[in-house]
């Protein structure tokens, strides 16, 4: 189906109009109405709380599932499996026509961060909608997504439209920490599940300034995340005879020379793509830097332009900074341990243990150990192929015209990971555009306008890449 984005603007403005019957006279609900369906399913995801300490992701997976049980879908592909008490997983499909042909899965978390009422200015686990903006925890990080997910899911069954291979939504928990990732223990114990060729994930998605659409972003890759325990011990003694060899003053000394220091920049295939696509798109002084770093990526002028942004500055090079920090254990005695957390986001491929030793040369605290927390997981860049870029650019321009299709690498992370360690390529796209979404602080929010034009996208995409082709 096409609609010129003006079109698409008036519908947002003018859905609150509409009767209230959800079901047209035809058979099919008109778009105004799958936008009012979409609201109103995001309104139900948002009022149940998924938070880590007191939420549930079970009673709002089973609340999906029996919004598809209601529009028709079989129970045997809409299942609800719960690893752990509240923390169910939603996990159904919209069958193709060819078994053969691998299905694509559809990726979003329906737990959130943890949000004190306290703390923000409107409630929390209540859809507010004022002044053009939806407000919630989870509107931006990611019950955007699974309601868009679950109502396009309807309205392709809905409107009798089979594609070629199956469609796979899973709607997963303890993406935000936790002890019971979703997408882990899927893969590891339920695997056919949501098995697929490729997937799509959050992780991308419409980047706006100053109310402007300047680029709809495609996540190809991510960083690794590793944290490593800084640990100076010492003799300690009483505080009233001090000591040249403080534990809290050579920690200290450790955490600021590791603050001055600057891994290299290091390009791969999709930061080049990243910097080849932004170059056309950013301020001069920015572009000129972005082409020369694609020819010498160690040029120190156009480096030195680039450390400026904080966000591109950490997509092209490993980074590492102090997080937490102890020390001592009396008021009135020298400290004989002080000790500090370093979160460090790596390189897709660059090796842990040398930024382990890389961190424990630059601190040059001959006491001082470093060791590593758990394990960082690899995270193999998805291949930047046509057949997924090319319908995202084509739609992008149906939709945005004008506006370009830049793939990026997260410096954060999904559970984009899991999948690509288990040999399933990721690519986050949503077709979402924020601008400030406070997705992890207070008052989380998404514009409204941007939530239904990702529905928009989402739906066309979906048909595009399972089968249906651009329309």
């Amino acid at each position: 189906m096409t609609r010129v984005v003006s079109c698409l603007l008036l519908l947002c403005a003018v859905a609150w109009s509409q009767p209230s019957s959800l079901a047209a006279q035809d058979g099919n609900r008109s778009p105004e109405q799958w936008q009012r369906l979409a609201r109103e399913i995001f309104e139900e995801l948002i009022e149940i709380n998924t938070t880590q300490s007191a939420g549930n992701t079970t009673e709002a997976a089973e609340a999906m599932r029996q919004r598809l049980l209601a529009a028709g879908f079989p129970e045997g592909d809409v299942e609800v499996v719960e690893p752990a008490p509240k923390k169910g997983n939603l996990v159904a499909r919209l069958r193709g026509r060819d078994p053969g042909r691998k299905p694509i899965l559809l990726l979003a978390h329906i737990d959130v961060v943890e949000a004190n009422p306290e703390d923000w200015t409107l409630p929390p686990f209540e859809l507010v909608e004022q002044e053009g903006t939806f407000f919630g925890r989870g509107t931006a990080d990611d019950k955007d997504e699974a309601a868009i997910y679950v109502t396009n899911l309807i309205r392709m069954r809905e409107e009798g439209w089979v594609p070629e291979r199956d469609i796979i939504v899973a709607l997963t928990a303890d993406e935000e920490g936790g002890p019971d990732n979703g997408v882990e223990w899927l893969l590891e114990n339920r695997r056919e599940l949501i098995d697929a060729e490729y997937a799509l994930n959050e992780g991308g998605g419409g980047i706006l300034e100053d109310g402007k659409r300047v680029a709809n972003t495609v996540q190809a890759a991510e960083k690794k995340y590793q944290n490593y325990v800084f640990e100076v011990t010492n003799p300690g003694g009483h505080s009233s005879r001090p000591r040249p060899d403080n534990a809290i003053y050579e920690l200290a000394q450790a955490l600021v020379r590791v603050g001055q220091h600057r891994f290299p920049v290091l390009l791969n295939e999709v930061t080049r793509a990243h910097l080849r696509a932004s170059a056309e798109i950013e301020k001069p002084e920015i572009a000129s830097a972005m082409r020369r770093l694609l020819e010498d990526q160690t040029d120190p002028r156009a480096i030195a332009v680039i450390e400026n942004d904080s966000r591109l500055n950490s997509m092209l090079r490993s980074t590492c900074v102090a997080t937490l920090l102890e020390g001592g254990h009396a008021p009135n005695a020298l400290p004989q341990r002080a000790r500090a957390n370093v979160n460090c986001r790596i390189l897709p491929d660059a090796d842990p243990e040398l930024i382990r030793r890389t961190l424990e040369r630059v601190a040059r605290v001959p006491t001082l150990k470093v060791t590593a927390e758990g394990t960082a997981r690899n995270s193999p860049p998805s291949p930047l192929t046509p057949d997924v870029l090319a319908p995202i650019e084509q739609i992008t321009q149906q939709m945005w015209p004008g506006v370009p299709v830049v793939p990026t690498m997260s410096t954060g992370a999904t559970d984009g990971l899991y999948l690509r360690n288990a040999g399933i390529p990721v690519y986050g796209v949503s077709g979402l555009f924020y601008g400030e979404t406070y997705s992890h602080g207070m008052n989380e929010r998404i514009p409204v306008e941007s939530f239904y034009e990702g529905q928009e996208f989402l739906y066309r995409l979906v048909k595009a890449l399972a089968g249906g082709g651009v329309t």
